[in-house]
C-alpha cells in the first residue's frame, strides 16, 4: 500500500506559481462570432502567461502581435517615435491576458519559424538599436508611453530557445546567428534594461535545453559583463516526471556552481512528450489531450512545489495542438488536462505550503493550508498498464475546533473534479484509504464544519 503523510503543522513556505502558462484566454473585445474560453481561464486562477508563439494564432492578432519586428516593423526609423511602433492589436492581447486573471510575462524576440525561410529569427542588424526598441515596448506597457499603460508586467525575457540548433546547422529555427553573436545580443540588451528598468526582472533566454557547453559561453559572457539574471528559464519535455525533477535539480545546481545563487530559475516550456518524431510525436500529442497527460501535468505540478524551481509554466493554452487545456475547436470545451490548473489554484490562494512524505514512487502530492487544508495528488506511471492503487493518506496536525468535512473530488475517466465522497472527523489525526487507478488525481479538501 503508498503511503502519503500530510502535517499541516511543518509549513515549507509560499506556494508557488506551478500552474502558470504559456498564453492567455481566447477573447474578443468585440462582440463578433465571439467564442471564448474567458471564465474557464480565469476559474483556474492562472498566475502568469507567457506570450511565447502567441504570433501563430489568429484569434489573437498572429503575424500583428509580441514579437519585436512585429511591432516594430522598420528598422531604419525612429526608436524614440511612437509613431515607428505598431502597438494596436498587441495592446488587446495583454488587456485580454489582464481580463483573464493572469500577469503577463513578456517574451521580447520571435515566435519559432519551422519553414525553410526565415524571418524574424535572424540576428538583428544592430544589437544596440534592437535593446531600445525593447526598452520602448517596456515603457509603453509599464509607463503609459506613446499613448501605452501601466501594467504591472514584471518578467521581461530576453530571446527564445538560442541554444535550439548548433552553429553549423542549416535549419536554425529559434537564432539564425552564432552561439558567440547570441551572447553579445544579451549582454548588451540585458546591460540596457536593466539600467532603464532596476525596479523590473529582466532575464532569459528560455533555453531549449541545458546544454553544459552552450551554458558555459553563456555564464562566462554574463560573468564577464558583470551581469546577473533576475531569472533564467529553460524548457523541458518528457514522458516522465522524474526526468522533469532531474532538470529541475540539474538548472538550480548550474545556477550556483557559477555564482548565481539569487537567480531565479524558471521552467517555462513543458509537456508530455514521448518523442518528436513518427509514431512517438503522434502518440505524445494524443497522450497530451489525455486522462494520462492530466495525470502528467497534475503530478508535475505537485513534485515541482517542492523543489528548487521558482516558476512553473505549461506549454501551451494557445489554442494549437499542444494545447490539453482546452479543445481546439470550441476552446470553451474543457479537456482532462484544464483540470489540473483549477485544482493547484485551489492550494495557490491558500497561505502555506506544508509538508508532504510520500511512501510512493508514481503517486505525487502537494498540500496547503489557510482558510482551508488541501491536498492534491496524482497517480501517473508512462506505463500504461500500470495497476490500481490502494493509497493511504495520512493527516497530521489538522486545525479541527469543531469538526471537519474531508470532501473527496475526483479527476478520472468517468469524472470532472466531480465530489464523490465526504466524511466527517472531530481528531486532528486521520487517515483516508483511496483507490486509484492509474491516471487519476484527486483534491481533497479538508472543511471546517463551522464554514460549512
Amino acid at each position: 500500500m503508498d503511503r502519503i503523510i500530510v502535517d499541516f503543522a511543518k509549513s515549507t513556505g509560499v506556494v508557488k506559481p506551478m500552474h502558470s502558462v504559456n498564453n492567455g484566454p481566447v477573447y474578443k473585445f468585440a462582440a463578433d462570432q465571439r467564442i471564448t474560453n474567458l471564465d474557464h481561464y480565469r476559474a483556474a486562477g492562472i498566475p502568469y502567461a507567457r506570450i511565447h508563439d502567441a504570433s501563430f494564432e489568429a484569434d489573437y492578432g498572429a503575424e500583428h502581435i509580441v514579437d519585436v519586428n512585429m511591432i516594430f516593423t522598420d528598422w531604419t526609423k525612429d526608436v524614440n517615435d511612437p509613431a515607428s511602433y505598431d502597438f494596436q492589436l498587441t495592446d488587446e492581447y495583454l488587456r485580454v491576458i489582464e481580463f483573464g486573471g493572469a500577469k503577463v510575462y513578456y517574451r521580447l524576440g520571435s515566435k519559432i519559424e519551422h519553414w525553410s525561410k526565415k524571418y524574424n529569427t535572424l540576428p538583428p542588424a544592430d544589437f544596440h538599436k534592437w535593446a531600445e526598441v525593447c526598452e520602448h515596448i517596456i515603457r509603453h506597457y509599464t509607463e503609459g508611453w506613446g499613448d501605452g499603460y501601466n501594467m504591472d508586467i514584471e518578467y521581461w525575457e530576453i530571446w527564445n530557445e538560442p541554444d535550439l540548433d548548433p552553429d553549423d546547422s542549416e535549419h536554425k529555427r529559434c537564432w539564425g546567428g552564432t552561439a558567440k553573436e547570441f551572447y553579445e545580443l544579451y549582454a548588451i540588451t540585458h546591460k540596457h534594461l536593466k539600467a532603464c528598468f532596476p525596479h523590473l526582472k529582466i532575464g532569459g533566454p528560455a533555453c531549449a535545453g541545458l546544454h553544459e557547453e552552450w551554458l558555459d559561453g553563456f555564464f562566462q559572457t554574463l560573468k564577464q559583463n558583470d551581469i546577473r539574471p533576475d531569472f533564467f528559464s529553460w524548457h523541458v519535455y518528457a514522458s516522465t516526471v522524474e526526468k522533469v525533477r532531474e532538470k529541475i535539480r540539474y538548472a538550480r545546481e548550474l545556477l550556483d556552481r557559477y555564482g548565481f545563487e539569487s537567480t531565479e530559475s524558471i521552467l517555462n516550456e513543458w509537456n508530455y512528450v514521448k518523442g518528436w518524431e513518427d509514431e512517438e510525436w503522434i502518440y505524445s500529442l494524443k497522450t497530451e489531450k489525455s486522462l494520462k497527460g492530466a495525470a502528467f501535468i497534475a503530478s508535475t505540478m505537485c513534485m515541482s512545489q517542492y523543489e528548487a524551481l521558482d516558476n512553473l509554466m505549461f506549454y501551451d493554452a494557445r489554442p494549437c495542438a499542444m494545447n490539453s487545456m482546452f479543445s481546439t475547436d470550441f476552446v470553451f470545451e474543457r479537456l482532462k488536462g484544464y483540470y489540473p490548473f483549477y485544482m493547484f489554484n485551489q492550494l495557490y490562494k491558500l497561505d502555506h505550503a506544508v509538508e508532504v512524505l510520500r511512501e510512493s514512487a508514481d503517486v505525487w502530492a502537494v498540500a496547503a493550508k489557510g482558510d482551508e487544508q488541501n491536498v492534491m495528488l496524482s497517480y501517473y506511471n508512462d506505463d500504461d498498464n500500470s495497476p490500481e492503487k490502494m493509497v493511504k493518506v495520512e493527516f497530521k496536525n489538522v486545525e479541527n475546533p469543531a469538526g471537519v468535512r474531508l470532501e473527496y473530488y475526483v479527476l478520472d475517466a468517468a469524472h470532472d473534479l466531480a465530489l464523490v465522497r465526504e466524511e466527517v472527523f472531530t481528531a486532528t489525526e486521520f487517515a483516508s484509504y483511496i483507490k486509484l487507478p492509474v491516471f487519476t488525481s484527486c483534491l481533497l479538501k479538508i472543511v471546517p464544519l463551522t464554514n460549512a
